[in-house]
């Protein structure tokens, strides 16, 4: 058995109302919207991204690459709102796909979890069984 499994059974088999079981469900699934959420904010940013990048492509007389930003220059103020939305779009994605990738496998450390204890509760049963009929006969 894993350290929090001993953790969470030394403490207490019951966090509020909610056994251990029931506790890791209810991260796992909270873990699962979160990781739901940072996907959308990724979805979010490409969509600021790319009208960015259309906004300056259509706004700027003269363009200038940098990377894959463009950076147009031009008295409009249409540029800087086409540049504002690329870097917000492209700090949204990223950030998205970051905090996806944490809230992945803090769900998948959860069910791990999830299994371990299902599988300990499933062990001390089968104990409990074979000692009942050791009594019985």
């Amino acid at each position: 058995m894993s350290q929090v499994l001993h953790i969470f059974q030394a403490s207490s088999l019951f966090v509020g109302a909610l056994s251990v079981r029931e506790y890791l469900h209810e991260k796992a699934a909270e873990s699962r919207h979160d990781e739901m959420s940072a996907y959308l904010m990724f979805i979010a940013g490409s969509v600021l991204f790319v009208g960015g990048v259309i906004e300056t492509l259509f706004v700027a007389e003269r363009v200038e690459w940098l990377s894959f930003v463009p950076i147009g220059f031009s008295t409009s103020p249409g540029c800087l709102l086409g540049l504002s939305l690329t870097l917000g779009g492209l700090a949204l994605m990223v950030f998205g796909l970051a905090a996806g990738t944490y809230f992945a496998r803090d769900r998948s450390w959860y069910i791990r979890q999830l299994h371990e204890t299902n599988s300990a509760e499933g062990h001390h049963a089968i104990k409990r069984k074979r000692a009942k009929a050791k009594q019985a006969r």
